[in-house]
């Protein structure tokens, strides 16, 4: 009995931790360092996912995006590194309920994020109908 008890006040109290404020969707809850795990793009509604992060370069594939509190993003160029600068490496970020807008590498609209994965997605990347879904995990 002290055993089921115990465990129920250990998985309650985790619950509770990703369910406070600063877990949420919001400047204080998403900063943090993230890497992208996963890029999937649909050219329509009904179209199957392609694997986009297969075709990006290495040295896009280690990089990561630190969102820090204040509104401000680093873009680091870790490991491999790319020679070209279409992105740039500080700028400012913001979010309003789960929509994500920046001057550069984050835009788009939050799906989920469980205090370590954030799912987002860009409805009309490409072409007028298809979506570019992101995964991004905390480092």
């Amino acid at each position: 009995m002290v055993m089921v008890s115990g465990s129920m006040l250990f998985s309650c109290k985790k619950e509770e931790e990703n369910n406070s404020p600063a877990c949420g969707i919001s400047l204080a809850g998403l900063s943090g360092s993230y890497k992208l795990t996963a890029l999937q793009y649909r050219s329509g509604a009904n179209a199957t996912p392609q694997d986009y992060l297969a075709s990006m370069d290495d040295c896009e594939k280690d990089n990561i995006l630190v969102l820090n509190s204040d509104g401000t993003y680093d873009y680091k160029d870790m490991g491999t590194v790319c020679t070209d600068a279409d992105n740039p490496a500080h700028g400012t970020w913001a979010v309003q309920g789960n929509t994500l807008t920046s001057d550069g590498v984050l835009n788009g609209t939050v799906a989920s994020y469980d205090c370590k994965t954030m799912v987002y997605y860009i409805d009309n990347a490409i072409e007028k109908g298809d979506r570019l879904t992101y995964t991004m995990v905390k480092q």
